[in-house]
């Protein structure tokens, strides 16, 4: 009797434990966590460039051939010296890399900067396209040419985390040296804030004069060539125009244009330089001709 009533109690402990083993079986199988986690946060997606072009070679012949008059009438191998750029000094390729060009013509001096900056996100939450974007918008309000709603750059660039890396990184190039060209020009009193289109902001007739030959047009330069936002060039472009320099006998004209593709902010600053302080660079020419390398510029990346 003792016998038969202690082998069902050892067969009921067998079967608890057998079925608690079961059900722990079934639990893995169907992948359920008896813990909870937290939801999964998919990272941001990455710029679409991961590379830079070779800046010195991003400008065609012809198009230097144009930009820079002066090249022509130069003896072949400094031609050729001048045509091969001098590019700026950097020590990440991958992320940012600029050449310049300059030649002297009896008339003026005409210089060329082009810069390319491949901007990367490392917080997960922030694209890289959308730090692109912040770096844009801090550039284009540095031109007196701030939009009044920005909202992805405006909530990126409260987030402390872009802002850092950014200053970091400033600071680190400034640490460079002079041999960097590729800064964007700083912005003057004289650049005029403006919200419209390129077409609306380029009626008129366009100045008559040569390359070089410091014709002013017709009308005031600084009233008739605004600086502006522009359409139809990356995902966003702005002009800047600074018709001379702080001294009021430097007749020297520059015009920048920055564009943003992407993760990728570019900009080209085309000037010239009057070898005569009576004579006045030809705005109108200078911002056309830096416009139509930029296009070129966009058009190269995209390929």
């Amino acid at each position: 009797m003792r016998h038969k009533a202690y082998v069902p109690g050892v067969a009921l402990l067998a079967a608890l434990v057998v079925g608690g083993c079961s059900a722990d079986g079934g639990g893995d199988a169907n992948g359920a966590d008896s813990k909870p986690g937290t939801p999964t946060v998919s990272p941001a997606p990455p710029g679409r460039y991961a590379t830079l072009p070779s800046p010195c070679r991003a400008v065609p012949r012809t198009t230097l051939n144009d930009l820079l008059p002066g090249a022509a009438e130069l003896p072949q191998d400094q031609r050729e010296k001048v045509f091969r750029g001098s590019a700026a000094v950097t020590y990440d390729t991958d992320r940012k890399v600029g050449c310049s060009w300059k030649a002297d013509a009896p008339n003026a001096t005409r210089s060329l900067v082009i810069d390319f900056e491949r901007v990367v996100s490392y917080d997960p939450a922030v694209s890289d396209d959308d730090r692109a974007d912040t770096v844009y918008e801090k550039r284009k309000k540095a031109a007196g040419l701030s939009s009044p709603t920005a909202p992805a750059a405006d909530a990126a660039a409260t987030t402390g985390s872009g802002d850092k890396e950014e200053e970091e990184e400033e600071d680190k190039e400034k640490g460079e040296g002079g041999g960097k060209a590729t800064d964007t020009a700083s912005p003057s009193p004289s650049a005029t804030s403006g919200g419209g289109s390129d077409d609306a902001a380029s009626d008129g007739t366009p100045g008559s004069g040569t390359p070089g030959s410091g014709s002013t047009g017709s009308g005031d330069p600084e009233e008739a060539l605004p600086s502006r936002l522009l359409d139809n060039l990356g995902d966003a472009a702005f002009l800047q125009d600074l018709p001379k320099g702080a001294d009021s006998t430097a007749q020297n004209h520059t015009v920048s244009v920055v564009f943003r593709t992407s993760n990728v902010v570019v900009t080209v600053r085309y000037a010239e330089q009057p070898a005569l302080i009576t004579q006045r660079p030809d705005g109108r020419e200078l911002q056309e001709k830096a416009q139509a390398l930029a296009r070129k510029l966009a058009e190269k990346l995209s390929e």
